[in-house]
Protein backbone atom coordinates (compact mmCIF):
# COMPACT_ATOMS: atom_id res chain seq x y z
CA UNK A 1 0.00 0.00 0.00
CA UNK A 2 1.37 3.42 -0.93
CA UNK A 3 2.11 5.90 1.81
CA UNK A 4 -0.41 8.74 2.04
CA UNK A 5 0.75 12.12 0.80
CA UNK A 6 0.12 15.46 2.47
CA UNK A 7 -1.79 17.77 0.14
CA UNK A 8 -1.63 21.52 0.65
CA UNK A 9 -2.05 24.71 -1.37
CA UNK A 10 1.18 26.41 -2.35
CA UNK A 11 1.48 30.02 -3.42
CA UNK A 12 4.48 30.47 -5.68
CA UNK A 13 5.67 33.26 -7.92
CA UNK A 14 4.63 32.40 -11.50
CA UNK A 15 8.20 32.77 -12.81
CA UNK A 16 9.49 30.40 -10.12
CA UNK A 17 6.76 27.86 -10.94
CA UNK A 18 7.60 28.08 -14.65
CA UNK A 19 11.23 27.32 -13.84
CA UNK A 20 10.15 24.29 -11.76
CA UNK A 21 7.97 23.06 -14.62
CA UNK A 22 10.80 23.46 -17.16
CA UNK A 23 13.24 21.59 -14.90
CA UNK A 24 10.65 18.85 -14.30
CA UNK A 25 10.13 18.45 -18.04
CA UNK A 26 13.87 18.09 -18.68
CA UNK A 27 14.05 15.40 -15.95
CA UNK A 28 10.83 13.67 -17.12
CA UNK A 29 9.00 14.33 -13.85
CA UNK A 30 5.78 16.05 -12.88
CA UNK A 31 6.10 19.49 -11.35
CA UNK A 32 4.82 18.04 -8.07
CA UNK A 33 7.52 15.33 -8.05
CA UNK A 34 10.13 17.96 -8.93
CA UNK A 35 9.11 20.11 -5.95
CA UNK A 36 9.48 17.08 -3.68
CA UNK A 37 12.95 16.34 -5.10
CA UNK A 38 14.01 19.97 -4.63
CA UNK A 39 12.75 20.00 -1.04
CA UNK A 40 14.59 16.75 -0.24
CA UNK A 41 17.81 18.11 -1.78
CA UNK A 42 17.51 21.37 0.16
CA UNK A 43 16.97 19.52 3.45
CA UNK A 44 19.88 17.18 2.72
CA UNK A 45 22.14 20.15 1.96
CA UNK A 46 21.24 21.56 5.37
CA UNK A 47 22.01 18.31 7.17
CA UNK A 48 18.43 17.20 7.81
CA UNK A 49 18.16 13.42 7.64
CA UNK A 50 15.02 11.87 6.20
CA UNK A 51 13.91 8.32 5.65
CA UNK A 52 14.32 7.28 2.00
CA UNK A 53 11.14 7.67 -0.05
CA UNK A 54 8.96 4.59 0.29
CA UNK A 55 10.79 3.35 3.41
CA UNK A 56 8.71 0.99 5.49
CA UNK A 57 7.62 2.38 8.86
CA UNK A 58 9.31 0.93 11.94
CA UNK A 59 7.35 -1.68 13.80
CA UNK A 60 7.37 -2.40 17.49
CA UNK A 61 8.31 -0.19 20.37
CA UNK A 62 10.83 2.58 20.01
CA UNK A 63 14.13 1.88 21.79
CA UNK A 64 14.37 3.06 25.40
CA UNK A 65 16.79 5.88 26.12
CA UNK A 66 19.85 4.72 28.01
CA UNK A 67 20.81 6.83 31.00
Amino acid sequence: MAKARKAFPLRVDPDLWSAVERLAATELRSANAQVEILLREALHDRGVKLKPPGAAPRRGRPPKDKE
